[in-house]
């Protein structure tokens, strides 16, 4: 009986202590800052900044651009601006977005307005680079590594939707995906010609945001926004070129060199283009996917292979072609002078052929 009250009395004062304690931990400085800092629920701790921290890192750094010609608005994006030396800014944004322009003016996040200069771009990249003085420079952003990023990870972007009015709008959302493929058209061409590998996710990217930046929760840049799936059935899908692209050919672009790339040396229809097979008079039976050779190039690797009009192009060193847009991606992985094989049909047969890229001519 004495050791049950002793029990009894135990747990009456360690509740009492516990109280005591707990009266303390509430009414302490600690905890009150504790609770201005974050929202506590249960036992989540959200805080209360987000993505403020990061976004302030960055903001300063993304600058409006507007495409001029002939003092008249034609287009207008984002871009940000990478790096800084003693007499100029750099500033990286999509290629489409500063094309063809006779005057390139950028608005800072204070407003100003600044004159920019083309430096060098590439449309199959879809990336430029454009430049102002250094003196006019807010911030510079840190560079990232997409590569290190992981599906599910968040994700946020800087840039100006619809243009001037929508300036610095800030968006997030999750990376919804990796290593996507996806078609594009090149320059004024009408059809997708091109394929490139890009970042997916759902922050929203609108026209204008074209060139801003994709941005981890540290603030640094794993992508530049570049493109969207504008369909009624489609929401929530942005793409983003992987920063490390830019990064590979940031000093050809830096300095205006083209960059150089392969050609087998044909010209080509995609399979699925009923009306120019038809109009070229090619057959091509039961096939749905690949490229037919419409035509061949003197004096290139082509012309010396086994390739002839008509055939059907399926595979380039193993990797499937559906269309010139598959053939241009895998064909650009190499460099001038490399041999690639090249797989084809003909008559219903298949064959192979290697070729040695020449340099493009465009």
């Amino acid at each position: 009986m004495r050791e049950k009250r002793i029990r009894v009395w135990i747990f009456v004062f360690a509740f009492v202590i516990g109280a005591i304690g707990m009266y303390f931990l509430i009414t302490s400085p600690l905890f009150s800052k504790l609770f201005e800092e974050n929202i506590i629920y249960k036992d989540t701790i959200i805080d209360k900044n987000g993505l403020n921290t990061s976004v302030n890192k960055v903001y300063d750094a993304v600058v409006l651009i507007q495409n001029y010609n002939q003092n008249k608005l034609s287009s207008s994006g984002t871009g940000f601006v990478y790096k800084k030396n003693k007499d100029k800014g750099y500033i990286l944004t999509n290629y489409h977005v500063v094309s063809n322009s006779s005057d390139i003016r950028i608005t800072l996040s204070s407003d100003e307005e600044v004159k920019a200069n083309y430096v060098g771009g590439d449309q199959y990249l879809d990336l430029a680079v454009i430049t102002i003085p250094a003196d006019k420079v807010l911030k510079v952003v840190e560079i990232g590594n997409s590569e290190k990023s992981n599906i599910g990870d968040t994700v946020f972007t800087v840039g100006s939707p619809l243009g001037y009015d929508y300036r610095g709008t800030v968006t997030s959302g999750i990376l919804s995906g990796k290593d996507r493929i996806v078609e594009v058209a090149v320059g004024n061409s009408s059809t997708e010609d091109y394929a490139m590998k890009v970042l997916q996710t759902d922050a929203a990217i609108n026209p204008g945001n074209s060139g801003g930046p994709l941005l981890n929760v540290n603030g640094e840049v794993i992508g530049i926004n570049s493109m969207k799936l504008v369909q009624d059935e489609i929401e929530g899908m942005g793409f983003a070129i992987p920063i490390e692209y830019a990064m590979a050919h940031i000093m050809e672009l830096e300095s205006g060199k083209a960059i150089v790339r392969p050609m087998l040396g044909v010209s080509l229809i995609n399979v699925s283009n009923t009306a120019a097979l038809y109009q070229y008079g090619f057959d091509v039976g039961n096939a749905t996917e690949g490229v037919v050779v419409a035509e061949i190039t003197k004096n290139t690797g082509a012309a010396k292979s086994n390739l002839k009009k008509g055939d059907i192009i399926t595979h380039l060193d193993g990797e499937k072609v559906s269309s010139i847009a598959y053939l241009r991606y895998e064909l650009f992985k190499h460099n001038v002078g490399d041999t690639v094989t090249v797989t084809y049909t003909r008559n219903g047969k298949e064959g192979k052929t290697n070729i040695k890229l020449t340099e493009q001519v465009d």
